[in-house]
């Protein structure tokens, strides 16, 4: 998928993209205050994005045919709306390229492929000190689910909790 806004254009990653996907994704965990969390490698993105059935996919914008944002994004279900969803995980504009229509673009090219997949909503995940990017998303019209928490569970609480799981029957 390719579209264009200006001299933005945006298309889905390619495997020989892993390099520039890295960068925007360490350089988002240091803007988010979370490097020391990151441990993303080149092989680890491999093994899960470009595979027969990968876990996720990756925008890329450009500007002038140089990378200066991406949006990674996976399908999840809705239950009430019996129909999958986007999930965005990561969306990232370069600061040189911040306030050029970069993320709009990603964000709606991400919009045109959840309509054509049939999808009934994205949802994403904003720090709550993040103000540009909360007005941002307002200004598209997005809606903070303010009265929802997120829970995460994570290294030795996950392994805990599946040791008591019962054996899964078919």
């Amino acid at each position: 998928m390719s579209s264009e806004r200006g001299a933005i254009a945006v298309r889905m990653a390619v495997e020989t993209d892993l390099p520039v996907i890295l960068d925007f994704i360490e350089r988002l965990a240091g803007y988010e205050r979370l490097a020391d969390k990151c441990f993303a490698t080149e092989d680890k993105l491999r093994a899960t994005l470009f595979t027969q059935s990968p876990a996720a996919e990756v925008l890329i914008a450009s500007i002038d045919k140089r990378p200066v944002g991406f949006a990674l994004f996976f399908h999840n279900y809705s239950t009430f709306l019996a129909q999958r969803g986007v999930f965005l995980e990561d969306l990232f504009v370069a600061p040189e390229a911040r306030g050029k229509g970069v993320g709009g673009a990603l964000l709606s090219s991400l919009a045109r492929i959840a309509l054509d997949r049939d999808c009934g909503r994205i949802e994403w995940n904003v720090l709550d000190w993040n103000e540009l990017a909360i007005g941002f998303y307002r200004s598209i019209g997005a809606v903070a689910m303010d009265d929802w928490t997120t829970f995460r569970i994570t290294d030795t609480p996950l392994i805990t909790l599946a040791s008591k799981a019962p054996h899964l029957t078919q």
